[in-house]
């Protein structure tokens, strides 16, 4: 499925499969008031784009968290309206942020029918490069008893390729294969998010020490306020992600509005 062919709208079926859940599950969560309503088309037929595939992702990541389905209503009741998907996958990145990564292992068929179209070996580099996706190491798959050896695939069609995804930004990485980047240009921009990463890391981190646990161990605190001091970084650890997440969303308007001002 091409991008203009999302952009047209899936049906229940197609938002079911590409989300990796049942039909049943979609109904229930419309009728809940957890998914926006789709769009009627000819015929009477529901059309779901890309935002419902990011309000169900952040759905599954709330539950993940371990929030009953009422904590999950009062979640997505105060939600702004009109979220677009980026908006969507932008609060499941905050709230999945401390918890460890939930990756699935997929086969290559699967890959291809989460995202929603055929994968040229161009797109799953790609994808990869865009940390979507991790190609698993080379195992036996189907027993061919005529060449007498395990089948273990490979190309664009290789059935015994394997993939260990995250299936809730699957989507949205779907949607930049058709965006005319160079792979390079892809890996450059990852190079430059991961190095800036670990250098403010490594500064918050010196910044704590210096500041914070030197002078509060010189003061030679019982084993009670040690604990205490230690939980410290943790609790602080969502306040700190939710600052840079906000300083980069400021920072980036101002780089585009300066490289692309409005005529």
């Amino acid at each position: 499925m091409t991008q203009e062919t999302e952009a047209a709208g899936l049906t229940v079926d197609e938002l079911a499969a590409r989300a990796g859940v049942t039909v049943r599950t979609v109904r229930f969560y419309s009728t809940r008031g957890l998914l926006p309503p789709p769009v009627i088309g000819p015929r009477r037929v529901g059309r779901y784009g890309p935002e419902h595939l990011s309000r169900l992702a952040l759905i599954e990541e709330l539950q993940h968290q371990g929030l009953t389905l009422a904590a999950i209503e009062r979640y997505v009741q105060q939600l702004p309206p009109g979220l677009s998907a980026e908006d969507h996958a932008l609060h499941r990145a905050l709230v999945a942020t401390w918890v460890p990564d939930a990756e699935t292992e997929v086969s290559r068929a699967e890959l291809e029918r989460r995202a929603g179209r055929s994968l040229t070996d161009d797109d799953v580099a790609r994808l990869a490069a865009m940390g979507v996706l991790e190609r698993t190491p080379p195992g036996p798959g189907a027993y061919d008893a005529a060449a007498g050896a395990y089948e273990t695939g490979s190309g664009a069609g290789g059935g015994g390729d394997t993939f260990r995804v995250d299936p809730v930004v699957l989507h949205l990485g779907v949607r930049l294969l058709d965006v005319p980047i160079r792979l390079e240009t892809v890996l450059a921009a990852r190079d430059v998010v991961q190095e800036h990463s670990r250098a403010v890391a490594r500064e918050l981190t010196r910044l704590f020490h210096d500041e914070v646990w030197e002078p509060f161990g010189e003061a030679d605190p019982d084993p009670e306020q040690v604990e205490t001091m230690k939980s410290l970084s943790a609790h602080m650890q969502p306040m700190v992600v939710q600052a840079l997440v906000t300083a980069f969303q400021r920072s980036m308007k101002a780089e585009l509005r300066a490289s692309f001002p409005a005529e």
